[in-house]
């Protein structure tokens, strides 16, 4: 469901039309509409429930396996966070 604002100005007597603008985009950001209006951009499709559980679930195995892996002393974990560092 889409809602709607109304985003009103009216010209001052001796205002300019920079000005008005400007005082418009206050306005509008103020409301939100114009973060609103960016993340409406672009289309993004909802996931699934099922895609959804699936992705957590392979997640928490990758999390499992990796923790194993520190455990038995295969991986060095101060390692890894240094090389995300550099990039």
């Amino acid at each position: 469901m889409m809602t709607s604002t109304r985003v009103e100005v009216r010209r001052g007597k001796n205002e300019s039309s920079s000005a008005l603008i400007r005082r418009f985009t206050r306005r509008a950001q103020g409301l939100g509409l114009v973060r609103e209006m960016r993340d409406r951009r672009y289309w993004h499709r909802t996931m699934s429930k099922n895609v959804g559980k699936k992705r957590a679930l392979v997640s928490r195995e990758r999390r499992e396996t990796y923790n194993e892996l520190v455990k038995l002393g295969k991986i060095d974990p101060a390692a890894r966070r240094n090389a995300r560092g550099k990039r």
